[in-house]
């Protein structure tokens, strides 16, 4: 087999600038490599620093799952009698691979350092994968993919300040509602201290058996509240931040209580919230997004640590790479929910 992992590395430039972000392997003829060949090319894929991204055009005979595993995803376009979650099934891997590489030269910096944080935290205990990617988030704050989208968008519309999450007890259950729907629920800083409070309430408390999330209005949660983009000027202190005032460990330990209900769209910090649901269900017209990378940032509201441990970490790469819709059913095949409630349509 032709073996690009041999090459330059990442080709940086003077500025570090990744020339050679992305790698893709047409993997078919590996199916017919000894055992020895196929670990070999498992590790270099291991060890190579671009992303990796597999093709398979007919269905992987069971000997080259090792480098399945290695890859950052693998695609296909046939149908895999058992479906695994390091392939990703897609119309047409070709039509794939375009949207791929433009979503990856877009923003190169974000896709490695997402590609590598799934990587990483695929594993590991979830206060070290949340630092991980708490120091990730606040390091691409200052990076020139981050601030061409800043540029972008333009001035910022002010936030509003709102009472933005509702509590409320009944026996031994709590119900915690997103409840700022004029900003479809944004993750603001406020709505995010808000539900920190809220889930550790049901963290202190072992007595409430249930938790329960879901958002008022339209929308679960449209993700981070962009008004307040651009707005940290010290990134060692919005690395603290997050380790210390996000929700996101708190809604881990209470995943065996919680379930949440997601409607709509479900964009960046909604999707990434909703995962660390034991439960999670949503309705027929929901979807899930992850624009992330594409401003030149990753995930950053716990995403890199909830949705693989869902859909492993091949499909979140995909996902987290490429902005792809996910809709409901096809999310509650790969395990990203559990139910979809109310009739198709």
């Amino acid at each position: 087999m032709n073996d690009p992992l041999l090459g330059e590395g990442l080709a940086l430039s003077a500025s570090g600038s990744p020339a050679a972000p992305l790698i893709v392997l047409e993997l078919d003829e590996l199916g017919d490599s000894c055992p020895a060949s196929v670990i070999a090319t498992a590790t270099r894929i291991r060890e190579s620093m671009s992303l990796v991204v597999g093709v398979v055009r007919r269905p992987p005979p069971a000997s080259i799952g090792p480098v399945l595993a290695a890859t950052t995803l693998t695609l296909t376009d046939l149908p895999i009698p058992a479906p695994r979650s390091e392939v990703v099934t897609v119309e047409n891997v070709d039509a794939a691979l375009v949207t791929l590489r433009a979503a990856v030269a877009r923003s190169p910096r974000a896709a490695l350092v997402c590609g590598h944080l799934l990587r990483q935290s695929d594993g590991r205990d979830t206060a070290a994968a949340l630092a991980g990617e708490a120091a990730a988030y606040s390091m691409l704050l200052t990076g020139p993919e981050f601030a061409r989208w800043l540029a972008e968008r333009g001035p910022a519309k002010p936030a509003l300040d709102h009472p933005s999450v509702r509590l409320r007890r009944s026996g031994n259950h709590l119900s915690i509602v997103l409840d700022h729907p004029r900003r479809r629920n944004a993750l603001s800083t406020r709505l995010r201290e808000e539900l920190l409070t809220a889930v550790q309430v049901a963290v202190a408390d072992p007595s409430i058996a249930t938790v329960e999330l879901s958002g008022n209005g339209p929308v679960f949660c449209s993700g981070g509240d962009l008004a307040e983009f651009g707005s940290a000027t010290d990134v060692v202190a919005a690395y603290l931040v997050r380790l210390d005032r996000a929700p996101w460990r708190a809604l881990d330990r209470l995943t065996d209580r919680l379930v949440v209900r997601t409607h709509g769209p479900c964009i960046g910090a909604g999707a990434e919230i909703a995962a660390f649901g034991g439960t999670v269900t949503a309705t027929p017209e929901t979807y899930f997004c992850f624009p992330e990378v594409g401003m030149g940032l990753i995930p950053g509201a716990g995403g890199t640590v909830s949705v693989p441990r869902r859909i492993g970490r091949w499909r979140a790469a995909w996902l987290m790479l490429t902005e792809q819709r996910l809709d409901a059913y096809t999310a509650l095949d790969w395990g990203l929910i559990d139910e979809v409630t109310g009739a198709r349509g």
